[in-house]
């Protein structure tokens, strides 16, 4: 069974930083990979990072140049690097792994952290 953990979300000015981390068990690394999503309040669900399974990695634009996503596989952990931190990353962070359903990748889903950026 997949089992995703996030950690590390919290409170923090503008133009700070934090690291979110999350655990990844009971996962076989595929072409799908693992991502990195987020929600604001009254917002639908947003990509924010996509690592694909040979490692290469998608950023969306609004986060290009400031967020970092690393997997490390042998600790089966997958991290986001948060710099220069804007009000508008106020969201409720969650990080998936894919799995290769029938006709296309499934996500499982960690519970998700809370990041705050006041301003």
């Amino acid at each position: 069974q997949v089992r995703l953990e996030e950690s590390g979300g919290g409170s923090v000015q503008t133009g700070g930083s934090l690291k979110l981390s999350c655990r990844i068990s009971g996962f076989r690394y595929n072409f799908c990979g693992v991502s990195w999503f987020r929600q604001g309040a009254g917002q639908e669900r947003d990509l924010v990072a996509h690592i694909i399974g040979d490692g290469e990695t998608y950023y969306v634009d609004f986060v290009k140049g400031r967020f970092t996503a690393s997997l490390d596989k042998a600790k089966n952990n997958l991290t986001l690097q948060m710099n220069s931190l804007k009000p508008e990353d106020t969201a409720f962070y969650s990080c998936a792994a894919g799995s290769q359903g029938r006709d296309s990748c499934v996500n499982t889903w960690g519970p998700g952290t809370q990041v705050t950026v006041s301003s």
